[in-house]
């Protein structure tokens, strides 16, 4: 709305400038470039002075085509400004001015953006003036990519090898590749090392460059460590990325060949397993490598060879080739084993000796060996000589036995070898333990064991007392004989072992005490206690037995056929102290004594409490009756046998002859 009264004002001014001859004076200051990383914004600044005023000032930005002309993206006039349509920056670009600067800002900048810019600064008069600013844009590569030829290079190569390939892609300014061998640069020096590059200039305009490395390879560089360096650029900087180290394999023909043994490790024995090692300072991939045993022309073709359960034949000279098969070029090493080893141990006189007691006794042991041997002796695993001989001076019976040499090497733990001797020692015999044995027991059978030493092996005999001869069983030991008896006894005893060779004789007395009967005699030896029995009789026309308990008796039972009348009595006891007492069926033969003493008291209790009931009965305490009733027993002959029987419920004595008579009490 002001436009139409300021604009003729504008024009007269014009006129006036024109009509007095004065022109306004302008000026444009301008950096020489700008740089940017690519997807940032540029800011280009335009500085300006003009006398005229900032009211008529028109402000213009142009960029530089390919063919040096210019392409106007921005006009801002005193009344209008707009960025030009359909150009490069149209929708990109914005103007800010700030009195005498004009900041053109371009957003999402690329490498396509990478153009000189003008900036024009016109007045109302005209005279204008402009300024130049190249816009650099940088974008960083991607991370260098490295590959090593995958096969080996030999050093016999005439023409360089290719040793592997580096690869950066998309940046900008084009990126430099440099070559490093163990951190050394590597410059291209044909026909050495050759360094060839390549570029690629993407779609987007980036840059991807390649470079691949070739060299003659030599033995050194088997160990050599490859590498890429990039370097590239960033606004006011210069930056350097680093690839991935690579190894290469080389192949090379040795100079040297070692064989070695493995294991075992320091001396080697019979009956060891040999492992033989074999390397060379080559790498070369077309060869064979032997290993040869020059004694017996056992060979491998391998880098290994293992024997096992060696023997003495088996040491000597092993060799180790190697051959080169392109050219048939060959390089040996070998080394020298040897084997010990112990022979079995040889004892003189062999296998056993005779000595006379109190002569000498000698005895050497050998074993052939290819190391210095150690020989001990022992006798029932105790040390009783050092050295290869053993010697006894005077020999005892105690001398006798057997007798083991052993033979050792020091210097290897597991060589021994032994033998066994068996000494004999000519004498008469010797019994172990005392001449007078005591022996108590309580039971009815006793075992007795006689040793006796001597050479030749005594015969052992065995009598008792009364000169009965007892039939025992006889072996034969190392250094004698023993013999074990086995017989019952019924009283005390004295039985003679009695051992006997060609020099001599020896006897040792046991005296055997049997307790058993020592109690029983006491027993015995206590007055008679007579008890009524309860019991059931059947009475046979024939037969009548009768029994009568001499001590304390048991609860009976009678069983009376047709024929035969018979009373068993549970338990009896001889009163005559010299004969022997018959056990009581209760009590086993080869019980033991204190089960028999506890069976002994038991009784002796049932008597007593025996004794007590028949007294009680007696005085008329217990079955109803009221005083005292006595009953006398005739005596009666050989052939009349006589039972007393009782009722259990009346106090009727029934008196039976031999004929089965019933006889009164008064008839008595």
């Amino acid at each position: 709305m002001a436009l139409p009264d300021t604009a003729p004002l504008l024009v007269g001014l014009l006129l006036l400038f024109h009509a007095f001859g004065a022109w306004a004076i302008v000026e444009v200051n301008m950096e020489d470039k700008v740089e940017v990383m690519a997807g940032e914004t540029a800011q280009i600044t335009c500085m300006f002075t003009t006398d005229e005023g900032l009211g008529g000032t028109t402000i213009q930005w142009f960029y530089v085509l390919p063919n040096k002309e210019r392409q106007r993206i921005y006009n801002k006039e005193p009344m209008h400004e707009a960025a030009e349509q359909n150009t490069l920056f149209t929708h990109r670009i914005s103007l800010n001015v700030n009195g005498t600067a004009a900041v053109l800002a371009i957003r999402d900048v690329g490498v396509r953006d990478n153009l000189e810019f003008i900036c024009v600064i016109k007045t109302l008069t005209p005279e204008e003036a402009e300024g130049r600013t190249q816009l650099q844009v940088f974008k960083s590569p991607t991370f260098p990519t490295i590959e090593a030829v995958e096969t080996g290079i030999s050093v016999n190569e005439e023409a360089p090898s290719k040793i592997g390939s580096c690869r950066v892609k998309n940046g900008y300014p084009k990126p430099n590749i440099t070559w490093y061998r163990n951190n050394m640069p590597l410059r291209n020096t044909p026909p050495e090392v050759v360094v060839t590059s390549s570029t690629t200039i993407e779609s987007s305009g980036l840059f991807s460059v390649q470079s691949e490395l070739t060299m003659k390879v030599k033995k050194e560089h088997k160990d050599a460590v490859f590498y890429c360096e990039v370097i590239y650029f960033v606004p006011g900087a210069t930056k350097m990325t680093e690839s991935q180290h690579i190894n290469i394999t080389v192949y090379y023909l040795p100079t040297e060949v070692n064989i070695w043994v493995e294991s075992p490790k320091g001396k080697i024995k019979e009956g060891d397993t040999l492992e033989l090692r074999c390397d060379n300072n080559g790498n070369y991939p077309s060869s064979i490598t032997t290993i040869k045993h020059q004694n017996s022309e056992y060979s491998v073709e391998n880098k290994t060879m293992v024997r096992t359960n060696v023997k003495r034949l088996d040491g000597g000279v092993y060799e180790c080739t190697f051959e080169e098969t392109d050219n048939f070029d060959e390089i040996s090493g070998s080394t020298k084993v040897s084997v010990n080893y112990l022979e079995s141990a040889v004892i003189t006189p062999k296998d056993s000796i005779a000595v006379m007691e109190g002569e000498e006794l000698k005895a050497s042991c050998n074993a052939l060996s290819s190391l210095q041997t150690s020989t001990t002796w022992f006798k029932n695993e105790k040390l009783v000589s050092k050295g290869n001989t053993l010697s006894v001076k005077s020999a005892t019976l105690e001398t006798a036995g057997m007798y083991k040499c052993v033979v050792t090497v020091p210097e290897m733990e597991g060589m021994k070898t032994s033998s066994t001797l068996q000494v004999n020692v000519k004498g008469s015999p010797q019994i172990l333990g005392p001449d007078v044995q005591e022996v108590e027991t309580y039971e009815t059978t006793v075992n007795l064991t006689c040793s006796a030493t001597g050479f030749p092996a005594p015969t052992i005999m065995w009598t008792t007392s009364d000169g009965k001869n007892l039939n025992a069983l006889q072996t034969e030991t190392e250094d004698g004989a023993q013999s074990v008896v086995t017989f019952k006894i019924t009283s005390n005893v004295k039985v003679f072992c009695n051992a006997s060779n060609d020099f001599g004789s020896k006897v040792v007395e046991f005296n055997i005490k049997t307790i058993l009967n020592t109690t029983l005699t006491t027993i015995t030896s206590m007055p008679t206690i007579s008890t009524t029995t309860r019991s059931t009789t059947t009475i046979s026309s024939d037969t009548v037995v009768h029994t009568t308990p001499t001590a304390t008796t048991t609860t009976s039972t009678n069983t009376i056929t047709d024929d035969t009348v018979t009373q068993n009595t549970s338990t009896n006891y001889v009163n005559d102290p010299v004969q022997t007492p018959t056990k009581s069926p209760n009590i086993k033969k080869e019980s033991k004594g204190f089960v028999i003493a506890i069976i002994i008291i038991a009784i002796f209790l049932l008597a007593i409490l025996g004794s007590v009931l028949y007294f009680l009965y007696k005085k008329g305490r217990i079955c109803g009756r009221s005083g005292k009733q006595d009953f006398s027993k005739r005596k009666s002959s050989k052939d009349n046998i006589v039972v007393e029987m009782k009722s259990d419920n009346t106090e009727e004595a029934i008196l039976l002859g031999v004929n089965g008579e019933k006889q009164q009490p008064n008839d008595q």
